[in-house]
This record gives structure tokens, sequence and C-alpha cells, in this order.
């Protein structure tokens, strides 16, 4: 008898992948109950549900994967008290995050005419994504500030500052887990205090996790303009979010930074790993010939432009267009609060394919050296001729 797996229909490629080695059953992830699972051997989840004694309590559960780079929507301690083995998959979309904090810093410098190589970018947490947004905007020419208490504690490193000592930068992008507990904790990190001492005119950019800022704070900082403005794909109280404060934010998203075709099919791909290890069995799928092309495979560059951030925000437009993500999720100030909600989940669950940088070459003549080193470390495959 094949053990059962039930899983969010919304994980890529989740049918194929296990329905040689288990009977799966597709549920929507917003709509799983314990009687959803209560005869599940293996349950397969998104960040859009929560997983705890609710849900668990009375099942024959005994593993729960979660095809997501954090755990704040899992009790691990109900878990563990249970014995139900845990899986998620750390680092899986950190490039795809990456990539949207390069389109965010492109838009924002074209609408406010920020010369991106005279500021100061200051990086909270400098984990799996943090660090690949401290080389994509060191890229863009950026001064970078980097922050992470732990991880200063275990290498001692000068390169990481205290927070206090980042709050002079231009810009602060939050990359940070949701923790509750100790010296480092990220709950609120971000409250009236500590917005209140960020540079005036400065901005904000979230996409770690709704949490980390305090909505209420960050609502009057950007009222009375002490904040310039903030990009937000993370939201406190998701899938409600604050009008207010998207009516004033350059960018807002719907939770979909890491949302990369590539992003989403390493986390998928990792716990199907975790699983197959779980149930001791042999892996017999692969993602070869199943991801979509890109839109964009290449992008000729043959203008005379000497290289500069315009040119640099056309390229990433055409491989990702951040702007549109921001229209769609603008369109909640025509609905009623339930709707919003709800069209915040159709936005995640109904998110278009978007490669990432890479999967588009770019042709480049031999004499922009510069664009060429540029466009490589942001991650575009590039071809000098």
């Amino acid at each position: 008898m094949k053990i059962l797996i039930v899983a969010d229909a919304n994980i890529p490629f989740v049918e194929s992948m296990y329905s040689t080695i288990a009977d799966v059953r597709l549920v929507d992830g917003n709509s799983i109950t314990s009687h959803t699972v209560r005869d599940a051997d293996i349950l397969l989840v998104r960040s859009v549900t929560w997983i705890g004694k609710d849900i668990l309590e009375g099942s024959k559960v005994r593993f729960v994967g979660a095809v997501t780079s954090g755990y704040d929507h899992v009790d691990l301690k109900y878990l563990s008290s249970k014995g139900i083995q845990f899986a998620y998959a750390p680092g899986c979309n950190s490039n795809s995050v990456a990539e949207y904090i390069v389109a965010a810093i492109l838009v924002l410098s074209k609408r406010l005419r920020l010369d991106l190589q005279r500021m100061t970018i200051g990086v909270v947490g400098v984990g799996n994504v943090g660090s690949k947004v401290v080389r994509k905007a060191a890229a863009l020419g950026m001064r970078v500030l980097q922050n992470d208490p732990p991880l200063k504690r275990i290498s001692g490193s000068p390169k990481l500052v205290s927070l206090d000592d980042l709050m002079e930068v231009d810009i602060v992008t939050l990359h940070v887990p949701l923790t509750h507990e100790g010296n480092d904790a990220t709950h609120y990190l971000f409250d009236e205090r500590r917005i209140a001492a960020m540079k005036p005119g400065s901005i904000l950019i979230n996409t770690s996790r709704g949490l980390v800022v305090k909505t209420e704070a960050l609502r009057k900082a950007l009222c009375t303009g002490h904040l310039r403005t903030a990009v937000l794909d993370v939201w406190e109280k998701e899938p409600e979010i604050n009008v207010d404060v998207m009516s004033m934010a350059a960018i807002g998203t719907p939770h979909i930074a890491g949302y990369s075709v590539e992003g989403k099919t390493n986390g998928a791909v990792m716990i199907y790993e975790s699983v197959c290890k779980r149930i001791h069995v042999g892996q017999n799928w692969s993602s070869e010939g199943k991801i979509p092309p890109p839109e964009v495979p290449k992008i000729c560059v043959t203008s005379p432009s000497d290289g500069s951030t315009k040119l640099i925000h056309e390229i990433v437009r055409k491989c990702y267009d951040i702007e549109s993500d921001d229209i769609r999720l603008r369109e909640v100030f025509k609905l009623n609060p339930e709707e919003r909600k709800s069209y915040f989940n159709k936005l995640r669950a109904e998110y278009p394919p978007r490669r990432e940088f890479a999967a588009t070459t770019i042709e480049i003549p031999q004499s922009k050296v510069d664009l060429a080193r540029c466009l490589k470390d942001l991650g575009f495959s590039v071809i000098e001729e």
C-alpha cells in the first residue's frame, strides 16, 4: 500500500514528482484543515498554511515538508513533541529575492532620479538572500553597509556593523527571519524608535516578513515625510494589507519576491529529496525539460550607451517588470476588505512564470567592459562579441 501525501496544489510539479512513489492528494493551501490531513502520512505546504496542533492533532502525519525558505508558519515545538519530522528549503529562492531588490532599486532610481553611485544601502541580515543583495548592490555602484549580529558573533568580520551604525544610509533593505525571542529577535525590529532613527528622506525595503516592520510606525513615517517612500513585498497581516501604507509605497507586491520559476522549483526539489530520504526510495524525477523558457531569451546591446543605470534598468525590466506586479496589487483599492484578502491570495496562486536573469543571454560589444562586468555580477549570462 502506497503512502499518502497531501500537498498544496500550487507546489510546482508536485503531482509528477511523487506519483510513482506515493498516492498524492492535491488541495488548496488556504483550505488545509485537520480533516484534510487526517489520513495523510506526509504533508507538503507553502507559507500560506499555518501548521500546528489545530491541523495535525489526531492525524497520521509523520513528516511535514515546507517548500519555503523560512518556517515561521510552522509550530516546530508541537511537531517535535509529536515526533513529526520537518524539512524546509533554506535559500531556495534567495536569488529570486535579490533580483527583486535589483529591479526595485532601478525603478526607484528612475522615478526619484537617484544617482546610485552616490548612494549607500544598508543590508540588514546577510544570510542566503542578504549576501546576494550585497553583491548585486555593489555591482550597481552603490556603497554597501552590512548588519547581522549572529554572523558578527561567529565571524567577527569588521564588515558587519551595528544596526545603529546603519541608520544614516539612503536605503535600508531587510533580509532577516521572523523571530520572537532572544537578543536578536526581529519581531517589530523596525518599530517607532528604529524608524525614527533612520536618515530623514531615506527609503525602507521589506521582503523578509511583514511582522519585522511595525505597520503603524511605517505609516506615520511615510505620512510625515520622515521616510521618502517604501518598497513592500510583505505585510503585517497578510493576506490583509494596509491600504494607506500601500498608497504611499513606491512599490507594493503580494509576497512574490521569491516567486521566480527557479526559486519555486528549487524549493520543491529540496523537499522532494528530503521525502525520498525519509521513505527510503531513490529519486527518479528531474526538472530537466520541464521549466518554461524565458520570455526574453536574448538581448542584444547595440546602443552607444556607456553602460548607464538607465540601460541596465531597461535590460532588467525586459526580464522582470516589477512595476506590473505593483500595478496588479493596486487593484485592491477598488475592492472591499474581504475581497482584498482573496485577491491577494489569487495573485500569489496565479503568479505568472518569471525566469531569473541567468536565463537571459546578453550579447554585448567587447568594448563595453564595465557594462559586461555589471550584468555578469547581476546574474545575466553575458556573451562579449
